[in-house]
């Protein structure tokens, strides 16, 4: 006996003899439907053959360590003799924090930032601090379409991946606020619209230590969102006549290749989380940043952000170094470049004119090491 389907309900059924005419009852669903003796249904089902999909490769952390040496040798064909001052540089980008550069003028602060945005393959933006620049050059803002007669948002140089503030205490306050939400939550909301920032996203920002007439000092809270600070000096005596010597054709900054891409940044970035650290190490840091709440020199002591800081780049300094366990060396080769920018110290006798480098080295003195 022949088969048919229905047209409205997709379901076979036999035709009878009764069954006459181009039109008939499909007994299933008892509407009328065109008798069709095709084998298959008007709409066949294909079949989908699906490729094994291979597992993702784990990027390892192990693999930082490479990953930053390339990153180091590649800076010093442009900065030289600066190798302790690179790695933290390198430290900090694999940290995912920020940098403050404090240092006179000439010494390659810019040169450090350009070139580390160009070893790892980022977008680098540069913003030289007035005292006029105004939040939305940063930032970017709303622009009208003349054409189209439509409003849409051009982003600011703060849209990279790489910033480099320089002078940074040269722009006004506002402009200056204008970084922090940048900086502590990777962000930029304007207009009541949210911007996410690419990553992996670095503020170097410089200022210089000795000219401070028409500046503004930053204040606190905007010194505590950099992760580490540090100066470069000036280079011995056979490291500049080497740089001499390099600089005699062209500047190596024009010539130098990325060593990586952002996304390996942000796979190490990832990979430095897993380093262990261990109970007295961590206890170490703690005992650090109490005893600088504690120091009789200090108005200020160490935030909770100071504590966060330290672990994470003891972290990123044992990763790069090819450990995978922070010890308590790391601890003490940051504490200072991590702890001294957020300290404030009294303005009275006996403490005027301390340092708070010195403060952290006093600190680091009198803490007692765990076992």
């Amino acid at each position: 006996m022949p088969k048919s389907f229905c047209q409205r309900c997709r379901q076979p059924f036999e035709v009878t003899a009764k069954m006459t005419g181009p039109e008939v009852t499909c007994p299933v669903c008892g509407k009328l439907t065109v008798l069709v003796f095709d084998a298959t249904p008007a709409v066949a089902r294909a079949k989908l053959i699906v490729p094994p999909v291979e597992a993702p490769q784990v990027f390892l952390l192990p693999q930082v360590a490479p990953v930053a040496r390339q990153l180091i040798e590649n800076v010093e064909r442009v900065i030289v003799g600066k190798h302790a001052q690179i790695k933290l540089a390198v430290a900090t980008l694999m940290a995912e924090g920020h940098l403050l550069l404090e240092d006179v003028p000439g010494v390659a602060k810019t040169m450090l930032a350009r070139a580390l945005a160009l070893s790892a393959g980022c977008t680098f933006k540069r913003i030289q601090c007035t005292p006029d620049l105004q939040p939305a050059d940063v930032l970017g803002g709303n622009y009208l379409d003349a054409q189209t007669g439509r409003t849409e948002f051009r982003f600011g140089p703060l849209f990279a991946q790489i910033v480099l503030v320089d002078e940074v205490n040269r722009s006004n306050p506002r402009t200056q606020a204008a970084l922090l939400e940048a900086m502590g939550e990777g962000m930029v909301t304007m207009e009541r619209v949210t911007y996410h920032l690419q990553r992996p996203f670095m503020v170097i920002a410089t200022q210089n230590p000795i000219d401070q007439e028409g500046t503004f000092e930053l204040p606190e809270a905007q010194k505590d969102r950099f992760l580490t600070r540090m100066s470069l000096g000036y280079p011995q005596l056979a490291d500049e006549k080497l740089m001499v010597e390099r600089f005699r054709m062209r500047h190596p900054i024009e010539t130098l290749p990325a060593v990586t891409n952002p996304d390996r940044i942000t796979e190490c970035q990832q990979a430095v989380r897993e380093v262990k650290v261990s109970s007295s190490a961590c206890d170490y840091i703690l005992a650090l940043v109490q005893a600088s709440r504690r120091h009789p020199a200090l108005v200020l002591g160490s935030s909770p952000r100071g504590s966060l800081g330290l672990f994470r780049a003891a972290q990123a300094l044992a990763a790069i170094q090819g450990n995978d366990t922070v010890t308590l060396e790391h601890v003490r080769e940051l504490a200072t470049t991590v702890l001294a920018h957020r300290l404030i110290v009294r303005s009275e006798a006996p403490w005027q004119g301390l340092k708070t480098t010195d403060v952290v080295q006093q600190i680091l003195e009198q803490t007692p090491v765990p076992e």
